[in-house]
């Protein structure tokens, strides 16, 4: 790490645009936090309706014993209330060519149409074609202001090898193959 100027911020640089987190600069948090560059998740989970997918970078391990996930659905979203009542449901790291696929559960829940999958274990959809798939049980459902923050224990999980789609700043991208 580098030296430190002080508390007035000339250490930042002329790049950085220094703000306080509140109602009034939602949007430069929002751009803040887009900086960092995240894998592309889709979440799904088997409803009385059918199966029901969501577009996720909220995505996080917890822990390794007992092997635990977290991911954030926003309360705002009309898929919400199916999620965090779901008991079961899969997380799919998604790989560089399913960006269509990211797209489409975006907007639409019951994005499945030429969708290749199949039920898993645990019922939940399994997505075809990702880098990874994680069954999970709901753990646990924690208040996250906008957010709930759902952890799952991991009941089942499967890889591959590939290059992750990732997103940055409101745009996807690429990295090389991991594996």
């Amino acid at each position: 790490m580098g030296s430190s100027d002080g508390p007035s911020g000339d250490s930042f640089g002329p790049a950085l645009r220094p703000f306080t987190p509140g109602p009034d600069t939602s949007r430069e948090f929002r751009a803040a936090l887009g900086r960092f560059a995240t894998g592309v998740t889709v979440v799904t989970t088997q409803t009385a309706d059918g199966p029901l997918g969501i577009t996720a970078n909220s995505f996080a391990a917890v822990s390794l014993d007992p092997p635990l996930v977290l991911w954030s659905p926003a309360r705002a979203a009309g898929r919400f209330a199916p999620f965090v009542t779901a008991e079961h449901f899969a997380i799919h790291i998604m790989s560089a060519d399913q960006r269509s696929v990211c797209e489409a559960f975006v907007s639409d829940g019951a994005a499945f149409g030429d969708l290749v999958w199949a039920p898993g274990k645990t019922g939940a959809p399994l997505i075809e074609g990702c880098l990874a798939q994680f069954e999970c049980v709901r753990h646990a459902v924690h208040d996250g202001g906008d957010h709930a923050i759902i952890v799952g224990r991991v009941l089942h999980a499967a890889h591959g090898d590939g290059a992750p789609l990732l997103f940055a700043g409101g745009r996807y991208g690429a990295m090389a193959t991991v594996g």
